[in-house]
């Protein structure tokens, strides 16, 4: 997939022009390039564009949900607790800079929060989807998942290993009420191999 591209074709459909469009896929790929990150990485982004290929059949704002995918993680420091409204910040300062309507700018930045909990309305379609598609990597294959769960490690570094496997089963065991997936497309696809990864993790990190 051709990032840089894709979105300067999206941005292209709002009146921006490609240097403009250019100039913020650098910001963006340098913000994903950072050192502190192994899994929060412009080869996240790229997945979750993937997936919402394969699940945004029927999205209300795909403009919308598409920036969402490219400024979710857009802040991320693993000390940090509002990484997603500071995302979303960044997204309404950035594309008001671009000349994206107030409203658009807006939904991007109330999807990008929703990143925060994992939670939306069963009726919001278009949460759902972004939803599903970042946690899509749940579902993947055995050794794809071991390499997430390693690069997540990675990220956490500075904690010790106790608190780190409460603080991990916590978030997978959260993950896991309901359903793991809000889409069709998510559940039929993704939900047993994730429920799967799930309770092999769970089980390495020793009950916690």
């Amino acid at each position: 997939m051709d990032l840089r591209s894709r979105l300067a074709a999206i941005l292209a459909g709002l009146g921006v022009d490609d240097n403009a469009a250019g100039a913020l896929f650098d910001e963006l790929a340098e913000r994903y390039g950072e050192p502190v990150r192994h899994y929060h990485v412009l080869g996240h982004v790229e997945e979750v564009l993937g997936w919402l290929d394969v699940l945004g059949e029927d999205l209300e704002d795909r403009t919308a949900v598409e920036l969402a995918a490219w400024f979710h993680d857009a802040v991320y420091d693993p000390t940090a607790s509002d990484n997603e409204d500071r995302s979303a910040r960044l997204a309404v300062d950035r594309l008001g800079a671009l000349g994206v309507p107030d409203a658009l700018s807006g939904e991007v930045a109330r999807l990008v929060r929703l990143t925060r909990t994992h939670r939306a309305d069963p009726a919001d379609l278009d949460g759902a989807v972004l939803l599903d598609a970042d946690l899509a990597v749940l579902g993947s294959a055995p050794d794809d998942y071991d390499r997430y769960r390693a690069a997540i490690r990675l990220e956490y570094g500075f904690v010790a290993e106790t608190e780190f496997r409460l603080g991990r089963a916590a978030v997978l065991r959260s993950l896991a009420e309901g359903s793991c997936y809000r889409t069709p497309t998510g559940r039929d696809r993704l939900e047993a191999r994730a429920r799967a990864n799930i309770a092999r993790e769970l089980a390495d990190l020793g009950g916690a």
